[in-house]
């Protein structure tokens, strides 16, 4: 008796008679097909006429048996899974996160302990829905979790519960309809030029450098505390190559880019003045600035501005708007460059945003008369 067979783990098909496999065709007797059920024991079924009927069956048998296999796997991985809680879970997800640089790690390992784990450490994986996620980042809000803070956590669990959804643990995607932390344009509180003339010289000199770099080059703060006189590319270009890290209190490379990549920004000529004042009164090393001001052999620690920025706030004696924060130096930035018809593409590349989109997001109620004035001037094209 010969016997035909299928792609491995499909099963054979065969005639049960005297009649060789190449007669099969006109031969008057059925076919038959053996296979292996999903309990692996060893099955025949018969009365096929033809040999694509015969194939049709095996194909439809083994198609079932694998769709068993695969629920079965997705039942145990539900079961497993499901039920384990968002702190184990998630001690699990972290091990797969090598692609993650130390610092970031850090980020990771900081937004857990203080955030995610406080709120969700004990909560089954499987009791996850958008109700659950709303009322985490709601908690967040009341307990007056800075936006930038809420966003990065936001995130973190979007990760988690995405890589659990895959698994199969949700039968419905459980961020679905969640409206994640949104940046609030009025938060970005942006001094006058009045007001930053006064607040620029309220602290002392280390301060008015920070605050010159920030409002004048549009540096983030550890860009700022990274200053070197070598970055000074031309008259009125800086080049922003590295940046202190506020985790590893090292020089890392700046924020959304590869190491050793930069980006060359306008230099006001009053920026590079207080450069140079700067450097000719307190000397640098090795081209930086600023260093550690009780051991020259550290960076800039971030603390040293933020101190003086709470205590000239607590003094009262300088005009600062209601609600800015340090950031709102590189917010002037922005602001003074947009105001005065410089291209957001152009601004969003000086201030190394990700995409053009989170500087339009940011900024977009500073052009609040862009369309008026095209319109003005098309129609004057149009007049001519």
């Amino acid at each position: 008796m010969a016997t035909k067979s299928l792609a491995r783990g499909m099963g054979t098909f065969f005639k049960d008679c005297e009649h060789p496999s190449s007669r099969w065709s006109k031969c008057p007797h059925d076919y038959k097909i053996r296979y292996r059920n999903a309990a692996g024991k060893q099955t025949e079924e018969s009365g096929f006429t033809t040999q694509d009927k015969a194939i049709a069956r095996l194909t439809e048998v083994y198609a079932a048996k694998k769709a068993a296999q695969h629920n079965q796997s997705k039942a145990e991985r539900i079961r497993k899974y499901g039920a384990m809680r968002f702190e184990d879970y998630t001690a699990q997800w972290r091990e797969g996160q090598r692609h993650l640089a130390a610092a970031s790690m850090r980020h990771l390992d900081s937004l857990l302990e203080h955030h995610l784990f406080p709120a969700l450490a004990s909560r089954r994986m499987n009791s996850f829905d958008h109700k659950v996620v709303d009322s985490f980042i709601q908690a967040m809000e009341r307990e007056g979790a800075g936006l930038a803070t809420q966003s990065n956590a936001f995130q973190q669990l979007k990760a988690i519960l995405l890589d659990a959804h895959r698994l199969g643990i949700f039968s419905e995607n459980p961020l679905e309809g969640v409206k994640p932390p949104q940046y609030d344009p009025s938060k970005a509180v942006i001094p006058s030029k009045e007001q930053l003339r006064e607040i620029r010289t309220a602290g002392d000199d280390t301060f008015r450098l920070i605050t010159d770099l920030m409002s004048g080059c549009g540096m983030r703060n550890g860009e700022a505390a990274a200053v070197n006189t070598n970055n000074i590319v031309a008259n009125d270009t800086y080049r922003i190559s590295e940046q202190v890290n506020q985790t590893t209190k090292q020089y890392a490379r700046l924020k959304h880019r590869k190491p050793g990549e930069y980006r060359d920004v306008p230099l006001p000529a009053r920026v590079k003045e207080t450069i140079e004042w700067y450097a000719d009164k307190y000397g640098t090393v090795e081209g930086y600035l600023l260093r550690h001001p009780k051991d020259p052999s550290k960076t800039f620690p971030e603390y040293y501005i933020s101190n003086q920025w709470r205590s000239i706030k607590k003094a009262g004696e300088v005009d600062i708007p209601e609600g800015m924060v340090i950031y709102g130096f590189r917010h002037f930035f922005a602001s003074n460059c947009l105001t005065n018809g410089i291209p957001i593409t152009d601004v969003a590349e000086w201030m190394g945003h990700k995409s053009l989109d989170i500087t339009f997001k940011i900024y977009r109620h500073l052009m609040p008369g862009s369309i008026g004035k095209a319109a003005k001037i098309l129609d004057l094209g149009l007049a001519a």
